[in-house]
């Protein structure tokens, strides 16, 4: 399963794939994120961030709405 895009559920503490694949991507910075590496998501939102800094500026966004 080489470079084909994941669907997956996120959880609290964890994720569940929803469809076989080797990578998300980031919501704000449109990375790909292989799932081996994959820290950072918002549950409510049900997206994935290619690290703590974007997950910071998902935050800061969703703080100013």
């Amino acid at each position: 399963m080489l470079n084909k895009l994941a669907k997956l559920k996120y959880l609290a503490n964890n994720f569940e794939i929803i469809e076989d694949g080797d990578h998300v991507i980031c919501a704000i910075s449109k990375k790909k994120i292989p799932l081996e590496n994959l820290a950072y998501w918002n549950v409510e939102e049900q997206e994935a961030y290619f690290s703590y800094v974007e997950a910071s500026m998902k935050r800061d966004l969703l703080d100013k709405n």
